[in-house]
């Protein structure tokens, strides 16, 4: 059963996916509509290892919900990254629990083959409620 949830859209762009993906091999792009998404295809983000075939995902928690009301650190459960070469069916996910833990988080995904991969995250609270996907970002890996 899918859970409604009312930490949507708004939510998700409230907690401005700044998703910089980094790696070596490849450039990368962004797209949607809130203009909080930036994407680099080079360099390290906040000294995250980078490596060929590698994405570097960094993100802010976010501050409020989609209603307004603010969401303490404390509140904040888990990021949920999903990731495919078909930005319309992201078929592979990775769960990062401690989500409280720090403002600005980061994730490496290694080991993606070639082609243009896409990604999107979510977050979910202590009462497992979940926001929407944030926009999409790529990243384009090559050997």
């Amino acid at each position: 059963m899918k859970r409604v949830s009312k930490m949507s859209t708004a939510w998700i762009a409230a907690f401005v996916m700044g998703a910089f993906l980094t790696g070596c091999g490849g450039g990368s792009s962004g797209s949607g509509s809130s203009g909080s998404s930036s994407v680099t295809g080079a360099g390290n983000v906040g000294g995250g290892v980078s490596g060929p075939r590698t994405a570097v995902l960094s993100w802010n928690a976010p501050l409020t919900r989609v209603n307004g009301e603010s969401i303490p650190m404390g509140e904040l459960d888990r990021y949920v990254i999903r990731y495919g070469q078909d930005d319309e069916n992201l078929t592979e996910e990775v769960v990062v629990t401690n989500a409280q833990a720090q403002a600005e988080m980061s994730y490496a995904i290694s080991g993606l083959d070639n082609g243009t991969w896409y990604f999107t995250i979510q977050v979910q609270d202590t009462s497992g409620l979940i926001s929407e996907p944030s926009d999409v970002v790529s990243k384009s890996v090559q050997s």
